[in-house]
């Protein structure tokens, strides 16, 4: 069951855990491109699965965010080949990656896509509120 798979911090990532995960993001919906299914926030791809084959995925980090986890887990991530991977795109095999980790790395690719007029928003993303689930509030002050 995906829930399951995606709450656990050492569980082994799936395909369904790693779609649970993605449209966990705030406002994010799953779409086709290119013959495999891609994750978007307001139209802007964060993540995809099955590139470049059905035992991985993509996330789209910045380039320093891709150093930092290449090194971390060179056995999970890998600079997609070519331009797109020079400038961040990063494969994340399925198998052996742990849930806590690709939870990280979709929050930020959720982060390094969505539109600027949400940049003023106070907080960071918490995975799990596009899921129905309230999305972090802070008070404002009273004028």
């Amino acid at each position: 069951m995906p829930v399951a798979e995606a709450t656990g911090a050492r569980e082994p990532m799936t395909v369904a855990g790693f779609r649970y995960l993605a449209l966990s993001m705030p406002e994010a919906c799953e779409m086709g491109h290119m013959g495999h299914p891609d994750f978007r926030v307001r139209g802007k791809i964060f993540a995809t699965l099955g590139y470049p084959d059905a035992a991985w995925a993509m996330v789209q980090l910045t380039p320093e965010q891709q150093r930092a986890f290449v090194r971390r887990e060179p056995a999970v991530f890998e600079p997609v080949k070519g331009g797109w991977g020079v400038s961040g795109a990063t494969n994340v095999r399925l198998w052996p990656a742990q849930t806590r980790t690709v939870r990280i790395a979709l929050a930020l690719a959720w982060e390094n896509v969505r539109p600027a007029r949400d940049a003023s928003r106070a907080g960071r993303v918490r995975p799990g509120a596009g899921r129905g689930l309230a999305p972090v509030r802070r008070p404002q002050a009273r004028s």
